[in-house]
This record gives structure tokens, sequence and C-alpha cells, in this order.
């Protein structure tokens, strides 16, 4: 008998408290929306918007908003810095938000900059996206999103409700209605939005319930922790969809642990309602719920705390998408 922290027969009234975990979430969805349409849209970083990212590292921690000063003095437009890592670690990270300018010219300016006015070891590296090669990486990002979301809803019409004609139907309808918006010429942000719109309407009409579930639920957590990551400030880069996909394929594994129990208890000799039966499949899948989040919880501090600056956004990221998850 495998390990259990929750006592065989209990009976947590989870729908029952439905209308509080609707109101916290969309309070939660709002504020992040708010805050999006506040700075004009998300926060891209090098990877998605081109520029330059350059890794210093001092003997000493820096004031940041002295060091922005200074770097104001080299002429090149729009450079800020950001401390990186651990503050005993003494690396910061400086951001230029454009793909125009020469990177050996930046580097020997940063470096003659900075030599003058700190005690300074060095550039620790020099990463530079050019601003068509950023686009295209966001458009690639986007896509990787939509086709995550669009293959789960397939699997789960197939797996659960044993609809895998319908739900090859939905796959060649959304990429065509994909492929007619397109020519629209719309951007992928808008086109991503609409096609995911489509597919809800789709799985409503047609009735799979079980895929209906999980793409709003995948759509929750992934829209929760981007309007979370937004209020911290944080950039949107390659890391952070890496990130986003990490947690969609996390919680669908939950989903279809508690899918796979809704589905047993519905089959029973003497099924209990439909509300009744969600509450028993969520009590008795909870002990794998808490051990398989725990356990992950642990290696994700672990990330946050010890893995450095290089991943630590995303770490974040993984974070936040695992509790909001559970």
């Amino acid at each position: 008998m495998g390990l259990q922290i929750i006592k065989p027969g209990t009976a947590i009234d989870f729908l029952g408290k439905r209308k509080i975990a609707a109101i916290l979430s969309a309070a939660v969805l709002l504020l992040g929306l708010v805050t999006i349409l506040a700075q004009g849209g998300l926060r891209y970083g090098i990877d998605f918007s081109g520029g330059i990212n350059i890794q210093v590292k001092f003997n000493e921690d820096i004031d940041v908003g002295r060091l922005n000063s200074i770097l104001q003095d080299t002429g090149i437009p729009d450079i800020r810095a950001q401390q990186f890592g651990d503050e005993g670690k003494h690396q910061y990270l400086l951001r230029i938000p454009s793909g125009e300018l020469q990177s050996k010219e930046v580097r020997s300016t940063v470096q003659e900059t900075l030599s003058q006015n700190f005690e300074f070891q060095g550039v620790q590296r020099l990463e530079m996206v050019g601003p068509k090669v950023g686009e295209d990486l966001k458009d690639k990002a986007l896509q990787a999103l939509f086709f995550a979301v669009l293959l789960i809803s397939i699997y789960i019409s197939g797996r659960f409700e044993h609809k895998w004609g319908i739900a090859g139907f939905m796959a060649v309808g959304l990429l065509l209605g994909l492929y007619l918006l397109k020519q629209l010429g719309l951007p992928i942000s808008y086109l991503v939005l609409a096609v995911f719109l489509i597919t809800l309407g789709i799985c409503w009409y047609l009735r799979l319930n079980y895929a209906l579930g999980a793409v709003v639920a995948l759509a929750h957590d992934v829209a929760i922790t981007v309007g979370i990551l937004t209020l911290l400030g944080k950039d949107f880069e390659l890391n952070t969809v890496a990130a986003l996909l990490t947690i969609i394929g996390y919680s669908l594994n939950d989903t279809i642990v508690v899918f796979d129990r809704v589905r047993e208890n519905l089959r029973a000799k003497k099924p209990l309602p439909l509300k009744e039966t969600i509450n028993a499949s969520i009590n008795q899948t909870l002990s794998r719920t808490l051990l398989t989040s725990g356990t992950t919880l642990l290696v994700v501090l672990s990330l946050v705390f010890l893995g450095g600056g290089v991943i630590y956004d995303f770490a974040v990221a993984l974070l936040i998408g695992v509790i909001v998850g559970t």
C-alpha cells in the first residue's frame, strides 16, 4: 500500500468552496490584466524584443541607482542595470533594448566606463539578439503554447471520452482556422487568442466535457502565473515560456489523475450525484496530489535559492505555477 498523508475517508467539501476560489482567481487575474494594460502590454526581454544582455561582475556590491546613473553617461540608449543572482556574488545584468548596436563597441564602452568608476572585474558574458530574430522567437513561443493546449485537448477527448474522430476533426478545423486568420495579417498573439476561444467553443458545442475542463484549467494556471510574474516586474523571455510549458505539462498530469478517478466513480454500480462524485474523487487523490506537489516544490525551491541568476526567473515561474496548479 502506497504512502498516504491524508486519512482514508476524508471528506473535504472542495466544491462547497468553489465560489471563494473563483473570486480569488478572478481577483488575481483582474489585477494582472490591469497591470499588463497599465504598462502597455507584457514586458518582453531581450530574447523577444531584440537587444543586448551584458553580465558584469564587481569586487563589491554596487548601488543599482548609482550604476544606472553612470551608465547613462555612456551614450548607449536605454541601458539599464539590475542585480543578477545572489547579493554576495556582486553580479549585475545590463540590458540594452536595441539590436542595432555593435557588440564589440558596446563591450569596450561598458568596460571602460565601469573600470573608471568601480572596482570592476570584467564582463562575464554578452548576448545579442537582433529585432527580427526576437520577433520570430516570440511568434514561435506563442505558437508552442497554442499547440500544447490544442494537442492536450485532443488527447483528453480521446483518452476520457473515446471521441478520437471528433477530436481529430476539431484539430483539422482549428488548424484551418489558424491558417485563414493568418491570411488576414493579424498578429500572432491575436491569432492564438482567437483560436483558443474557438477551441473552447468547439469543446462546449461537441460536449467534450473533460477536454473543456482540462483546457480551462490549463488556461487558468498559465494566466495567473503570467499575471503574478507581471506584478513582480519580471521580463518575459524564452526561460519564461519554457516554464509555462512545464507548468502546462505538470498541471495536466494532476488533472488526468483526478479525471481518471471521477470516471471510475461515475461507472460505479450506484454512482453519487456529480457534485459528490467530484468531491469524493478529489479527496481520494488528495494524498497523491500533495505528495507529488510537495516533492516538486522542494526541487523548485532549491532552484530558486541555489540555482543562480541564470535560471532564477524560470524557477520563480515554476514555483508560482506549481502552487496555483495544485
